[in-house]
């Protein structure tokens, strides 16, 4: 009877249509051993060691780790019965338990139980690791709360005026005072030209905002011109102290964003808040691989097997769809590795959690151990001043969202993204006809200065969108540059575990990492 079976199974083979160098069982057994050796590859990598700063474990009352949403005392400090049952739930990973996890409001917890998905291409997101984030009472800490809240008071300072600005220039005197503050800076200072940007390469050349987030975006059959909705000017919000209180037990704002009627250049840390509030996950992203696309052969990297083609050109495979899929493969699969480090290993604190800390310490309504160079920061009696409390200024009604802060899922996305983009694109290109915002955000002005590349302004938009998110008052700066590292890794791993797919005589992908060292994938 079996050889009956293979015997029909051999004559529809021949009587098949196919063409090509297997046949049917040849293929099938192919994709199988390619398939067979990614696992075996992802298998046998070492596995990583996942260290925190242990404040969950130094403070009994959880000051120093994310609750919103959960229920509080009045200054603030979690119900302990009900972070254990949050505790308890994220050890057993049951979907039951989650639902029994008290809520202190109407806000829900985004996604947990994203934690413990699998993926089936790149590194399982519970392989890949983040460095441990500064602890509650570290100087490191102190400095970035200190420029967060330079960024929430600065936000409606336009970039193009960051040199002249008192506020502006009082910021950056200010955190160079900190003994361990992480951002760039020239001369061991920060300046106004370093001022809240990010560390990678590219970063300090040219405006603040990268050429990808200001041109105009290919979008089929028209064009997107990227002048985006933004709120008005001293739209800030939680700066009293029951609505802050309400928000972190997951209650509803009473206010709501004023909207801005003229959409807008992202001009200041405003417009760019307001970017990186309303935008679907991979949206920079995929703005930024139109634009490349559009400027011909002459961008793509030099490896690209079609380029010296005379017969072929790349579609499918080394083209636009590969691309496109790719930059949202990478994005999803970021995400998960984002939510293991937010709930199973770090659960830090949001940074709107620490003004409330700030707060109740500044008014004598409880004793933190909070550094003495942040509580000596000029930034201290500025927010004081112009609010009547001590709380962080957050740029969004409802402030931060409902999942831990450790690393930024903006970061970690688009660190993939561009990371992609990067393998894709020649990275040395220059841009042609770089522009910045005009100080109102109405018009796009020409930038006379130094050549922006691909590279360059990739990074920048890398960071653009993870320091984005801390001009709201969302995310501290370590979320966003570890987030990028994460992303990155997650991308690379995709990258690798697609190499022995291609039919085309390819050397590999080569890219910088925002580390700015040169690895070849292949």
């Amino acid at each position: 009877m079996e050889k009956n079976e293979d015997s029909k199974r051999d004559l529809k083979q021949q009587n098949s249509c196919v063409i090509g160098p297997n046949d049917a069982k040849e293929r099938r057994k192919e994709a199988y051993h390619v398939r067979g050796e990614i696992a075996e590859f992802q298998k046998k990598a070492p596995l990583p060691e996942h260290h925190c700063n242990n404040d969950e474990h130094l403070f009994f009352n959880k000051i120093a780790n994310y609750s919103k949403g959960l229920p509080h005392n009045s200054l603030g400090e979690v119900d302990l019965k009900a972070y254990k049952s949050f505790i308890h739930s994220l050890r057993t990973g049951r979907p039951c338990d989650f639902e029994s996890i008290p809520i202190g409001g109407v806000a829900k917890l985004s996604n947990p139980q994203a934690s413990y998905a699998f993926e089936l291409v790149g590194p399982d997101s519970h392989h890949l690791s983040v460095k441990a984030p500064p602890s509650f009472s570290s100087a490191w800490e102190a400095s970035e709360i200190a420029e967060v809240y330079w960024q929430a008071i600065t936000r409606d300072v336009p970039f193009e005026d960051y040199n002249t600005n008192p506020l502006t220039l009082l910021a950056a005197s200010d955190l160079s005072k900190f003994s361990d503050f992480r951002g760039p800076k020239v001369n061991r200072l920060v300046s106004t030209g370093t001022l809240f940007r990010g560390v990678t390469p590219g970063d300090l050349i040219g405006p603040y905002i990268s050429q990808f987030l200001l041109n105009d975006i290919p979008y089929g059959a028209t064009t997107i011109i990227q002048r985006y909705r933004t709120t008005l000017a001293g739209d800030d919000h939680m700066t009293s102290y029951q609505e802050w209180l309400n928000i972190q037990d997951g209650l509803s704002p009473i206010t709501k964003n004023t909207i801005d009627p003229t959409p807008r250049y992202i001009r200041n840390g405003r417009d760019l808040a307001a970017f990186v509030h309303k935008d679907f996950n991979y949206q920079s992203i995929l703005g930024a691989c139109l634009i490349l696309s559009s400027l011909g052969s002459a961008a793509l990297d030099p490896a690209n097997p079609y380029l010296d083609s005379k017969t072929q050109v790349g579609f499918i495979t080394f083209g636009i769809p590969h691309i496109l899929d790719w930059v949202a493969k990478a994005a999803r699969s970021a995400l998960e590795a984002g939510w293991f480090q937010k709930f199973l290993v770090h659960r830090r604190l949001r940074p709107e959690e620490f003004g409330g800390r700030l707060h109740n310490h500044m008014t004598g309504a409880a004793c933190y151990p909070i550094h003495t160079e942040l509580l000596n920061s000029q930034v201290v009696p500025q927010v004081h001043s112009k609010f009547g409390t001590y709380l962080l200024p957050q740029a969004y009604s409802e402030g931060c969202p409902t999942h831990p802060s450790y690393p930024a899922g903006h970061a970690c996305m688009v660190g993939a993204g561009v990371t992609m983009l990067k393998a894709f694109f020649n990275e040395g290109f220059v841009l042609p006809n770089p522009v910045a915002a005009s100080s109102d955000g109405l018009s796009l002005i020409p930038f006379q200065g130094p050549s922006l590349t691909i590279g360059g302004e990739l990074n920048k938009l890398a960071s653009n969108i993870a320091l984005g998110r801390d001009a709201a008052g969302v995310h501290w700066r370590s979320d966003g540059i570890e987030g990028l590292k994460l992303g990155e890794a997650v991308a690379i791993g995709i990258i690798q575990d697609y190499k022995k797919t291609y039919n085309e005589n390819f050397n590999g992908f080569t890219l910088t990492k925002f580390d700015g060292t040169t690895i070849k994938i292949g």
